[in-house]
C-alpha cells in the first residue's frame, strides 16, 4: 500500500509539473519558440497573486480571475513588442531576448520583494484530503492542481481543433508563408498564442505558489521541470505533456522513497533515458 500511496501522491505532483509544461509545450507548437523565461514567468505570477491578495484580501484561487488576464495581456504585448522582431532571425535572437528577459525578471522581483521565500495562504484547503484507501490520502489541493491540469489540456485541445483560432495557430505553424497568403496575420496569431500560454503560467503560478514556498530565483528550476515534462511527452503534444508531467512526478516520488536525496536526480535520470531511446518523446505530436 505505500507503493500506492506513493504512486498517487507522484501522479498529483505531476499536475503541477503539467501545468508548468503546458503553456511552453503551446509556445514551442505554434511559433518554434523555446521561452528560457518561462519558469521566471511563473515565479512572477506567483508574486502578482500575492501582491494582489494583499491588496484585495481575495482567496488565491479567486486572485487567478485578476492575474490570467493580467499576464495574458503582458504576453500578447511581449510578442508584438519584442518576440516577433527576432522571430525571422534564427533560432539565437529568441533565446537571447528570452534569457534577457529571465534575468530582468529575477532581479524585479528581488529589487520590490527582496529574497525572502513568501507562500500563498489557502487557509485550511491547502492541508484538508480524503481517504481513497487505507493508507492513500489525496489532498484537496493536489487534486484540484491536476484536475485543473487536465481541464486546461483538453481547453486547449478543443480550441486547436475545434475553433477558428485553432486552425489560425495550426496554420502559422505548418506553414507560415502560406498562413499569410491565406490571410492570417502571422504577427498577431502568434500574439495570441504567447497570451493563451502565458494565461497558463499565470494559473501554474498561483498553484504553485498555494502548494510551496516561492522565491525570486526559483524560475530557472520550474523552467527544468517543464521542460522535462515536455521532453517526455512529446514537443507540440499537449497530452503529451500532461502524460510527461505525472512520468516526471511518478519518478520523483519513487526516487524519494528509496532515498530522500534522490528525489529530483531521478526524475532527471527519467529524462535521460527517454531522451536517449524515445528521443521523439512518449507521445510525439503525431501520435495524438
Amino acid at each position: 500500500m505505500d507503493w500506492i500511496n506513493i504512486i498517487v501522491q507522484g501522479v498529483l505532483v505531476g499536475g503541477l509539473y503539467a501545468l508548468f509544461a503546458t503553456g511552453l509545450s503551446l509556445i514551442f507548437g505554434v511559433m518554434r519558440l523555446v521561452n528560457i523565461a518561462h519558469g521566471d514567468f511563473i515565479i512572477g505570477a506567483a508574486y502578482l497573486a500575492l501582491t494582489t491578495i494583499h491588496i484585495t484580501g481575495l482567496h488565491p484561487l479567486v486572485s487567478i480571475l485578476v492575474v490570467v488576464p493580467v499576464v495574458a495581456a503582458l504576453g500578447y504585448c511581449l510578442q508584438l513588442g519584442i518576440f516577433n522582431r527576432a522571430l525571422n532571425k534564427g533560432i539565437l535572437p529568441p533565446l537571447l531576448i528570452s534569457f534577457g528577459l529571465s534575468v530582468i525578471i529575477q532581479n524585479l522581483l528581488l529589487e520590490t520583494y527582496h529574497a525572502d521565500s513568501r507562500k500563498l495562504n489557502a487557509g485550511p484547503f491547502e492541508t484538508s484530503s480524503f481517504s481513497l484507501l487505507p493508507g492513500v490520502d489525496i489532498g484537496y489541493l493536489p487534486l484540484l492542481t491536476l484536475l485543473t491540469a487536465v481541464a486546461v489540456v483538453y481547453g486547449l485541445q478543443l480550441l486547436f481543433y475545434r475553433s477558428a483560432a485553432g486552425r489560425a495557430f495550426r496554420a502559422v505553424s505548418d506553414d507560415p508563408e502560406i498562413s499569410q497568403l491565406m490571410g492570417y496575420d502571422n504577427r498577431r496569431v502568434y500574439g495570441w498564442a504567447m497570451a493563451l500560454s502565458m494565461a497558463v503560467v499565470a494559473i501554474a503560478g498561483v498553484f504553485l505558489a498555494m502548494r510551496a514556498n516561492f522565491d525570486p530565483f526559483m524560475g530557472p528550476s520550474r523552467l527544468i521541470f517543464g521542460f522535462e515534462a515536455v521532453i517526455i511527452g512529446g514537443l507540440g503534444s499537449l497530452w503529451g505533456t500532461l502524460a510527461g508531467g505525472i512520468i516526471l512526478g511518478v519518478a520523483q516520488a519513487i526516487g524519494a522513497q528509496i532515498n530522500p536525496g534522490w528525489q529530483v536526480l531521478a526524475g532527471h535520470l527519467v529524462f535521460l533515458l527517454i531522451l536517449a531511446f524515445r528521443p521523439q518523446g512518449m507521445f510525439p505530436r503525431g501520435a495524438t
